[in-house]
């Protein structure tokens, strides 16, 4: 019997769906039965979280972020994965702090990235996301360069995601923006570093390599939940 999976989601909801969608469909399409993984979902309020974030407070953020991981124990979870990228700035001390396993993101993203002998990679994602170390930190452990776009571009990125992505809204012309920041960086991957990015960004949009951390992350869970 699969373990049953906590998802702290809501960060935004958008993405929060992709994840559930794709753990179930890529269930069947392994195991052609009804026997889906049970799951659990804790939605956070993202606004309270992002003025955790903007405010700098770490005691806020980490309490508030601890709060959807004892509900999920509470709820039987048997691990827990955080559905966005930013959150995980945090990761270390959360993990910490929980009973049952917890899966990082980041180093689900680190591992794809030496499979395809990556060296140097771009960051994209919300600003909070882009201005930390968490990624850098992680990805220098297993010897790889992490940088970020230019200031102007961190800004266009971020308003793309909070007033257009975790809405649903995907315009052709955003798709371009973010085509074109992403071919002014020689490097060997893109890692799509916010869950909503991968919702308007495929890899057929560019010839760079895509790290899309959402199917990463889903899939990372979704072997776990089956592992014996």
């Amino acid at each position: 019997m699969a373990k049953r999976i906590g998802i702290i989601g809501g960060i935004s909801h958008e993405s929060t769906i992709k994840y559930y969608e794709y753990i179930l469909k890529k269930y069947y399409a392994r195991k052609r039965n009804y026997h889906y993984p049970e799951m659990v979902i804790f939605s956070l309020d993202l606004k309270k979280l992002m003025e955790f974030e903007d405010r700098e407070d770490m005691d806020g953020y980490i309490h508030y972020i601890r709060e959807g991981i004892k509900a999920l124990e509470k709820a039987g979870a048997e691990f827990i994965v955080i559905a966005a990228n930013s959150p995980h700035s945090v990761f270390e001390v959360v993990e910490k702090m929980a009973s049952v396993p917890m899966i990082s993101i980041v180093e689900v993203a680190a591992r794809e990235a030496e499979k395809w002998d990556m060296k140097k990679l771009l960051l994209t994602g919300i600003k909070y996301t882009m201005q930390s170390s968490f990624y850098q930190d992680v990805f220098k452990k297993h010897g790889m360069e992490v940088i970020t776009p230019s200031e102007e571009e961190q800004d266009e990125i971020n308003k793309i995601v909070f007033n257009e992505l975790v809405l649903g809204i995907f315009k052709k012309e955003t798709r371009i923006k973010l085509i074109n920041i992403i071919k002014n960086y020689k490097v060997d991957g893109v890692i799509l570093g916010c869950t909503e990015l991968p919702l308007i960004l495929d890899q057929e949009d560019t010839e760079v390599k895509l790290l899309n951390t959402l199917v990463l992350h889903a899939r990372a869970a979704l072997d776990f939940a089956l592992k014996d």
